[in-house]
């Protein structure tokens, strides 16, 4: 998805910006080939173009209710100011309307009372990082974000149960168990394996009573460089249960890549990390060169882990399983849908094919799984997919350097059914647990076998 070139834009002070009834100026895609520009607190005019940037882009721009938006916002302002002891008694918001410009410019006069009242800064910034963070969240929209101070896992691991986004996944259960290692980062230095039940960390439980403890988890997940945190894990390949000691320390794990190899003989499998050009074509350039070894009975495409990437890799990869194929809708909030179809230049494999899922196959995964199972073109083996493919998002910047990350349309299946928040079924349900990552088995690549 090209993205338009555009000025940077410039912000004005923290407190102030203009007049009460003024328009922020509209924010705009980055400009293509120049480095972001250094991040600044958001102030009132960047709390204010964010708000006009969602109605002027977002999907349901056209048809939003500014108090959708406005509402949040100011609740989250005034938890802020109660977090840092510093609520004002003033701080209360005017009925709105739901007429756009109206409520903006009542929520604008009460917002800048309430900035120019706080004692500095640092409280002022705090503000606007909640107003806009509460807008992007109440939009309810898993392909819309505001991308503020980029965070790093400095613990190197993955967990069961959790979203590529690092959300607790409403379906999972316990235990939640390590199902990725960053080679030679802090966990595998310290010993944790794959296929490890972590219990605590620091003595605190992660789940209490089957429900997952979010600060517990955000205390593993989003540690500050140098922590230093103490995992209680479980190892179920021996029975062990033990301590281990992880140091957060930045670390720059390999890239994963595009894998392959034949397995029972004369069946190709190859694994997808990311649904992106240059990983699909080395997809079709693996069965090739398996292709050349034997005479192939089937392919099974591993996207489990995998976060999504563009429609046009998944165009391109079910190209090679058909041609003249409908595989997904763009739609607007009024229900026009635009068909996106089969890259018909990609040669056909004409084999028996199986796609291997789970609950980390997202976005442009999940367009993929989806066309494989309405068109009939494969069979689906593992669990359902993540559910977050609401649609392609487009970026726009901030005047304070950061972005918003918004879909202007969402995504239909091939037999225009929703996915989004729901997922994709496999035909064959076959999860990975903790005991079979530990002991190095796969039940997905043993039933995708079979099936073969």
């Amino acid at each position: 998805m090209a993205l338009a070139a555009a000025a940077t834009l410039t912000g004005t002070g923290v407190g102030t910006a203009g007049t009460e009834t003024e328009r922020p100026a509209a924010c705009a895609p980055p400009t293509q080939g120049q480095p972001p520009p250094q991040q600044i607190p958001a102030t009132v005019t960047t709390v204010g173009q964010a708000y006009y940037c969602i109605f002027d882009n977002y999907y349901s721009g056209p048809a939003l209710d500014s108090r959708t938006l406005l509402v949040p916002a100011f609740a989250a302002v005034t938890r802020e100011m109660q977090r840092r002891r510093l609520d004002q008694p003033g701080a209360t918001l005017p009925a709105l309307t739901g007429r756009k410009d109206a409520d903006w410019a009542a929520f604008g006069k009460v917002y800048r009372q309430i900035a120019n009242a706080l004692p500095d800064d640092a409280a002022r910034a705090a503000i606007g990082t909640a107003a806009i963070r509460a807008m992007v969240d109440g939009l309810n929209d898993n392909h819309a974000q505001w991308l503020g101070v980029p965070s790093q896992n400095l613990v190197g691991l993955t967990l069961s149960g959790i979203t590529a986004s690092g959300d607790a996944d409403p379906a999972a259960t316990g235990p939640m168990y390590v199902n990725g290692i960053a080679a030679g980062g802090p966990a595998e230095t310290a010993g944790i394996k794959p296929g490890d039940e972590i219990l605590a960390v620091d003595g605190a439980p992660l789940l209490v009573g089957g429900i997952l403890n979010e600060g517990v988890l955000s205390s593993l997940l989003k540690a500050r460089l140098g922590a230093v945190l103490k995992l209680t894990a479980h190892r179920p390949a021996t029975g062990e249960t033990f301590t281990a000691t992880v140091t957060a320390a930045a670390h720059r794990p390999p890239p994963r890549t595009v894998e392959s190899r034949l397995v029972d003989g004369n069946i190709a499998y190859v694994t997808l990390p990311s649904m992106a050009p240059e990983p699909a074509a080395q997809v079709l350039t693996a069965i090739a060169g398996l292709r050349a070894q034997t005479a192939l009975r089937g392919v099974i495409l591993d996207l489990r882990g995998n976060g999504g990437g563009t429609l046009e890799a998944a165009s391109t990869l079910l190209g090679a399983l058909t041609h003249g194929k409908t595989i997904g809708y763009w739609c607007d909030v009024r229900g026009r849908c635009t068909p996106n179809r089969t890259d018909d230049s990609v040669k056909l494999l004409n084999v028996p094919f199986v796609v291997l899922t789970d609950r980390r196959c997202a976005s442009a995964c999940e367009v993929f799984g989806s066309a494989v199972k309405d068109l009939k073109l494969g069979t689906l083996v593992g669990t359902r997919t993540a559910g977050a493919v609401s649609g392609p998002a487009w970026a726009y910047q901030l005047d304070n350097g950061t972005s918003l990350l918004l879909p202007k349309y969402h995504q239909l299946a091939a037999n225009k059914q929703v996915v989004d928040t729901i997922g994709v079924a496999p035909d064959h349900y076959a999860p990975m647990t903790a005991a079979d990552l530990s002991a190095g088995r796969d039940p997905g690549l043993a039933k995708a076998v079979f099936l073969l």
